[in-house]
């Protein structure tokens, strides 16, 4: 019996430790600032990678309400972060900081967009028939790409290592979103 409070204990803690990426993650960051430095060739590596990567989560997101329409409501909200994530790599490095809030409200409109436009060349993935695997694997997905990120901030430079940390931040927020049942 004495098993059931550190349990409890446990997924409380990790639903805070989720709440507070989700907050600190999905959030605008209206008070970075560009580095004087221009972006190095490095950076744009990993810009084109991140870009890569929120496009491949775009083209998940989509596979997976389209096999699972019930799911699409649910998923809707964390889709939209992602297209924003993807707009914010693919805004130029000096304007990502001065642009985040606008991206907010202009991102919008592109989460709209069609799958296809928002996926751009990303193959459409394998998705489970079974509703709750389905969202596992899109909850690995997610898990798997803030892992990349969380990786790539030694590479980055400080503007851009607060971008990835906060999109990987935001990703392994919507990954406990998704296998908890609250997206």
């Amino acid at each position: 019996m004495s098993r059931f409070p550190g349990r409890r204990d446990l997924l409380l803690a990790g639903g805070a430790i989720g709440a507070t990426a989700l907050l600190a993650g999905c959030s605008d960051d209206s008070g970075s600032r560009p580095d004087a430095a221009g972006a190095p060739a490095g950076e744009d590596r990993l810009r084109t990678r991140g870009a890569r990567d929120s496009g491949a989560l775009l083209a998940r997101y989509d596979a997976t309400a389209d096999a699972h329409p019930r799911l699409a409501d649910r998923l809707r909200p964390l889709r939209e972060e992602t297209a924003r994530h993807l707009e914010a790599f693919r805004a130029p490095a000096s304007a990502s900081a001065s642009s985040s809030s606008a991206s907010s409200s202009s991102a919008s409109p592109s989460a709209s967009a069609s799958p296809s436009a928002s996926a751009g060349a990303t193959r459409v993935p394998d998705v489970p028939k079974d509703e709750k695997k389905a969202l596992a694997a899109l909850a690995r997905a997610e898990r798997h790409t803030a892992d990349t990120r969380t990786a790539a901030l030694r590479d980055a430079s400080p503007e851009l290592a607060r971008l990835l940390a906060s999109i990987a931040a935001c990703g392994a927020a919507h990954a406990y979103l998704l296998t908890s049942g609250n997206a």
